[in-house]
């Protein structure tokens, strides 16, 4: 399989990413995606619709055309949210890796349609500013398509308010649950960790305070750029 599918690392990938998903308990059950997409090749790759886990294959990750959203490799039918992902990619090329979950704190904050404010260190680290709910799509955009319609509701919230995808790469729909990206398949999971425990921090905080402050916006500032800003200094130098 690995000599004759072009598309083997990318399948590969995606099929541990959604392991670590599911080994990260984010995505009980059948809940819940991952996808990495090749922009160069023009393709992603992502989880069938509805089949367990523990059954997960490299053979069983679908590969699908960015532009058509046509199935070019697999069996199986892809994820029904396979239209979001591809909204996501076709959006941003930057984006290489989506995840989508129902894991419990951040969806209970999208069934609040409370956006998760930044009210420590830890969350500022992760994501710059609070992570935003979007709007319900209308019945109109309901009958063109659901999952198309909330990729499309996605890529409008982020723009019409100016918020960076790379900065911010994560959002809860309303009564829903969280759209999580990233650089890769990789990076998308671990903001997808980060966004779960930086969720469960806040719903504790507000829990024990409900009028608990934000984090002030220059210290947010100054521990997003830490790590992520041109003059990061947080870990280790890559070797060259």
């Amino acid at each position: 399989m690995a000599q004759s599918d072009p598309y083997h690392e990318l399948r590969q990938n995606v099929l541990a990413a959604n392991l670590a998903v599911r080994d990260a308990g984010l995505a009980p059950l059948t809940w819940g995606n991952v996808s990495a997409a090749d922009h160069k090749a023009g393709v992603c790759a992502i989880k069938p619709s509805g089949v367990p886990y523990d059954t997960l294959t490299v053979e069983r990750i679908v590969v699908i055309d960015l532009s058509t959203g046509e199935v070019v490799a697999g069996n199986d039918r892809p994820s029904t949210d396979t239209p979001t992902h591809l909204a996501l990619y076709r959006w941003n090329s930057g984006i290489g890796g989506v995840v989508h979950t129902h894991s419990p704190f951040a969806t209970s904050f999208a069934q609040a349609q409370t956006p998760i404010p930044c009210l420590g260190t830890t969350h500022a680290d992760h994501f710059a500013g609070e992570i935003p709910v979007t709007r319900h799509p209308s019945p109109e955009e309901l009958e063109t398509g659901y999952e198309s319609a909330t990729g499309e509701i996605i890529c409008e919230h982020f723009r019409d308010r100016g918020i960076d995808p790379v900065r911010l790469p994560a959002v809860l729909l309303p009564n829903h649950g969280p759209f999580v990206w990233g650089k890769s398949a990789d990076n998308a999971v671990s903001n997808a960790i980060a966004l779960e425990a930086v969720a469960m921090m806040a719903a504790t905080t507000l829990g024990l305070r409900p009028d608990a402050p934000p984090l002030p916006e220059r210290l947010a500032e100054t521990h997003f750029a830490r790590k992520h800003g041109p003059n990061a200094y947080y870990g280790q130098k890559e070797a060259k």
